[in-house]
């Protein structure tokens, strides 16, 4: 089995931390999950359906 790296970046809004992460995951050739952006798209599809 081999192992898959995974790197976390953690830190206030506007810092960067999107940014950084992007730059890196271009440099490293990793993939990116944007979980912020994954959140907000959660949101609004629960926002769209007035779910509580």
């Amino acid at each position: 089995m081999s192992l898959i790296p995974v790197l976390a970046i953690d830190g206030p809004s506007g810092v960067g931390k999107g940014t950084v992460a992007r730059i890196m995951a271009q440099k490293l050739g990793w993939h990116l999950l944007d979980s912020g952006a994954i959140y907000r798209a959660f949101a609004l599809a629960v926002d769209a359906r007035n779910i509580d």
